[in-house]
């Protein structure tokens, strides 16, 4: 674990004000069709995250995967914010085997006098990091931004494998049949109308407008907007530069979909600061199908989490941004205990 020179120690008030606002922080993590997930439970001792399961989605994540790992970024969010003010966080995962939904609890065990320039770099990648589904463009991505990505993955748990040539069409044939298998379920049609369609006030969801129109490219992504609404112009690009990765972990179980999340959210970071876009892909874990196509990529050494896909994206045109709840519907304080 590591610790701070010329370290304080903050009074209680000090310490569940410092959690309150790092799960405000928290707020700008992405997830899963954007549902935000996540509930905090702030005292002054420590800030407890579960998932909310009224915002898990039966038809794509009937398991809960995407949920936890959503959780697990909105969780590396908040210690990336706390870091960022010179707070040394310690995280307890899975705290209370006998209640699933209750998945960390992070405490303080002190505050640097003056925070490190690394984590403040790290925290202001939040505040400007987005995701973008159009296509990315012809420059290479440098193998020392690959790496840099994969050594925070493998910082928090979990591992990045990088698509070879010779396995990119496997990834192709498996995007285009998510896509497919899944715009022909009704019910997933149906939850998907439900999450890009919801009423401004709800602070949440995924926003038609901000789905990308239909352009060649090698590898497809969702389509947000199988309806046929005005859709975000793709731009020019093709995605010829871009690279594609595999998030996977050891396991598949709660832990491990957590710490997946927070690699997740320290590779997105990661990326910012290289000035490279990354756009994470879950459909290709929602389908068994391609979930195996995944596994046969990784050779059977781990299960895929995520596709990540990295690209240099267009400097110029702004993406619309996904709206996001008020901390009171996410952030519960309830004091000294």
């Amino acid at each position: 674990m590591p610790t701070y020179p010329n370290a304080i120690s903050p009074d209680r008030t000090e310490r569940e004000a410092a959690l309150s606002e790092a799960a405000t922080a928290a707020l700008r993590a992405p997830s899963i069709f954007n549902t935000q997930p996540w509930q905090w439970r702030i005292t002054a001792g420590a800030a407890e995250l579960r998932v909310d399961r009224s915002r898990q989605l039966p038809i794509v994540d009937p398991e809960g995967r995407l949920a936890t790992i959503s959780c697990g970024i909105a969780l590396h969010h908040l210690v990336t914010a706390l870091a960022a003010e010179g707070w040394q966080a310690e995280v307890s995962r899975i705290p209370d085997p006998a209640e699933p939904d209750f998945l960390a609890r992070v405490t303080l065990a002190g505050r640097a006098s003056s925070p490190d320039l690394a984590a403040v770099r790290h925290y202001e990648s939040t505040l400007i990091r987005h995701t973008d589904r159009r296509p990315f463009g012809k420059t290479a991505v440098p193998r020392e931004t690959v790496e840099a990505v994969r050594d925070a993955v493998e910082a928090h748990g979990a591992h990045l494998h990088v698509i070879r040539p010779d396995q990119l069409v496997e990834l192709i044939l498996a995007a285009g049949q998510a896509a497919e298998v899944e715009a022909a379920d009704p019910a997933y049609r149906e939850e998907l109308e439900t999450w890009t369609h919801r009423p401004a006030a709800a602070g949440d969801g995924v926003p038609a407008e901000t789905a990308v129109a239909d352009v060649p490219r090698r590898v497809r992504v969702r389509d947000f907007a199988l309806d046929n609404a005005p859709k975000l112009e793709a731009g020019d690009d093709d995605d010829s530069g871009t690279v594609y990765t595999v998030l996977f972990t050891n396991g598949d179980n709660r832990r491990a979909w957590l710490e997946s999340g927070e690699a997740m959210s320290a590779a997105l970071l990661t990326a910012v600061e290289h000035g490279v876009s990354a756009s994470p892909m879950s459909d290709l874990t929602e389908v068994a199908g391609t979930q195996q196509a995944l596994r046969r990529i990784l050779s059977g050494i781990g299960e895929p989490m995520l596709v990540i896909r990295l690209g240099i994206s267009d400097p110029v045109t702004a993406v619309p941004g996904t709206p996001r709840r008020s901390p009171d519907e996410v952030i519960e304080r309830v004091g000294e205990q």
